[in-house]
């Protein structure tokens, strides 16, 4: 009798804001609790995602969550930082994956089990759109904590990403710390042009 490949599904949230960590997630679903409804969590309302996240949370064979601080974005790029982030998030999971499936063109290095990027991974492997949901719950929650320690950015309504108000309110207020220094629009504040 053959068992099931625990496969994982991994990807982020996070890599264009100016502010916050970059998050990210990997999951192993159960196949014997497929879960409906499952998509890119851009593509999802705020609603949708929170229904998926408890969902996801409550059926998956197991998940974990990995954060990347704005300082630590700023030491290594965000680049790296996103793929830490992965890494750190695959190695976390119990029990343990033997195949990761990764959202985007290039995995992390240094992983425990075989891995394949999948470019748009998280519209087309559930597993990923799983992962995705996960990793911009947990950002998003993790925002509305900062706009309370940080009020008059706006985190609870943009997260972080560069609309008008924030780039207003960071014109107003300067960078808090939890900024990402190495971004233009932020390092433009902090440097004279």
């Amino acid at each position: 009798m053959s068992t099931v490949l625990r496969i994982a599904g991994v990807d982020e949230a996070g890599r264009g804001p100016l502010a916050g960590p970059v998050v990210a997630a990997a999951v192993i679903l159960n196949p014997n609790q497929p879960l409906t409804g499952l998509a890119d969590s851009k593509k999802l309302s705020a609603t949708q995602r929170e229904h998926l996240d408890r969902d996801i949370r409550a059926s998956a064979l197991g998940y974990a969550i990995a954060m990347v601080s704005a300082a630590d974005i700023d030491q290594e790029n965000i680049l790296n930082a996103s793929l830490r982030a992965m890494r750190e998030a695959l190695h976390a999971l119990q029990p343990p994956a033997e195949h990761a499936l990764i959202d985007g063109n290039r995995c992390p290095r240094d992983l425990r089990c075989r891995a394949e990027a999948i470019v748009r991974g998280d519209a087309s492997e559930p597993a990923i759109s799983a992962a995705s949901i996960l990793a911009k719950v947990a950002r998003d929650r993790l925002m509305l904590e900062l706009e309370a320690e940080y009020p008059g950015y706006g985190f609870a309504r943009h997260k972080g990403y560069p609309t008008k108000a924030h780039l207003e309110a960071l014109q107003r207020l300067g960078p808090c710390p939890e900024h990402r220094l190495s971004f233009a629009p932020v390092r433009k504040l902090i440097k004279p042009v």
